[in-house]
């Protein structure tokens, strides 16, 4: 497809991040008020482990108002209300990425929100897509007031400061962050192969419950590497985008997606990524 049939973002993606910026901002002072007064939170099952809360809902529902009138061309796939990419680009939105933590007073969580462009889709100044791409990620973390924030092409930024991903190039120098099986254990042979590799070829490996936190302290460098399983999208989908402008690599653990839509991803620099990939793939049953 050629740049001059190619479809265009509805907004500048200057206008998109301040959008979700904005969203994330109403989204966490919904969550912190809720987080003083945990006793009031009434809670639901959706599945084993699988928690939802009406702080969870009203976080969310805020953040798509704000977006459907901020960037009203855009498609929205939410966590708990749903929906379907649509149009050139739609919204990927994890109100509260942590809910267990936020449940259990552990000050652990973020909101996530991501926006994906279409294979196809022409970017400033003249890039056309190749394939479906997180293109901007905001993670806010309102415990310790830190935001996230990266566009395709304009680096990564902690607080209007540049991050980059760790410059640790051997796996045994390496920290690493994971998460644990939790609520499908269908892949519990291929996860523990790989995390024993982890364990006794690092210098740890940490498991703090917030897979979005996970990918953003990776892109600033805490993190050396990060890899998970059975996620979903919008777990990752912002945090992919902050390790890539950060200079490292956020990928599909099995190889099979141009992001890890599927929810099974690898990070970090890009030494440390591939080495972990050298040492998990021969575990995955494909």
């Amino acid at each position: 497809m050629s740049s001059s049939s190619s479809p265009t973002l509805p907004v500048t993606l200057a206008e998109a991040l301040d959008a979700a910026v904005t969203a994330a901002h109403s989204a966490a002072g919904i969550l912190q008020s809720y987080a003083r007064n945990r006793s009031e939170l009434v809670i639901d099952v959706k599945a084993r482990n699988d928690l939802v809360s009406q702080a969870d809902r009203e976080a969310e529902a805020c953040i798509v108002e704000l977006l459907r009138e901020r960037t009203p061309g855009l498609g929205i796939v939410a966590e708990e209300s749903g929906g379907a990419p649509s149009g050139v680009a739609s919204w990927y939105i994890d109100p509260l990425d942590g809910t267990t933590n936020f449940l259990h007073a552990i000050p652990h969580y973020a909101v996530s929100i991501a926006l994906v462009a279409k294979a196809g889709t022409l970017l400033p100044p003249g890039e056309v897509l190749q394939e479906d791409t997180p293109v901007l990620g905001v993670v806010y973390d309102p415990n310790r007031e830190e935001l996230f924030t990266a566009v395709a092409g304009g680096g990564a930024w902690l607080n209007g400061h540049r991050i980059r991903a760790s410059r640790t190039t051997e796996l045994e120098n390496a920290v690493l962050a994971t998460g644990f099986p939790f609520r499908d254990f269908s892949f519990v042979d291929e996860y523990m192969p790989m995390f024993s590799e982890a364990m006794q070829n690092t210098r740890g490996v940490r498991r703090l419950g917030s897979a979005a936190l996970d990918l953003a302290w990776t892109a600033c460098g805490r993190y050396d590497g990060y890899w998970e399983m059975g996620l979903a999208p919008w777990d990752v989908a912002a945090g992919v985008v902050l390790v890539r402008e950060a200079g490292g690599v956020a990928t599909d653990l099995r190889g099979r997606e141009p992001w890890p839509i599927s929810g099974n991803v690898v990070s970090g620099s890009k030494p440390v990524a591939q080495a972990m990939m050298d040492r998990f793939t021969p575990h995955l049953m494909r």
